[in-house]
């Protein structure tokens, strides 16, 4: 199982959509709240080459982008391939 990571806020709907649509794959994911722990978000902008909105999604330390990409990943049916290496 890949190692998936989301960056996130409090009150996001883009958020809450990446999420929901993580939980509905039954895919576990580390999550970072850049609200309760800013320090997180300077790594965040790095890791991200200079993406500074939430959510900001990786998956096994490959950064798709935020909910918009994932759910591009997810119509074009490569998302499952990415979260079952």
């Amino acid at each position: 199982m890949a190692k998936v990571e989301v960056y996130t806020k409090a009150y996001c709907p883009y958020c809450m959509r990446a999420k929901a649509l993580l939980a509905q794959k039954e895919i576990t994911f580390e999550e970072y709240r850049i609200d309760l722990q800013p320090e997180l978000r300077a790594q965040m902008i790095e890791r991200a080459s200079g993406g500074y909105t939430v959510p900001q999604i990786f998956i096994d330390d490959l950064h798709i982008g935020g909910c918009d990409e994932m759910m591009m990943l997810e119509a074009q049916g490569r998302l499952d391939p990415l979260l079952s290496n």
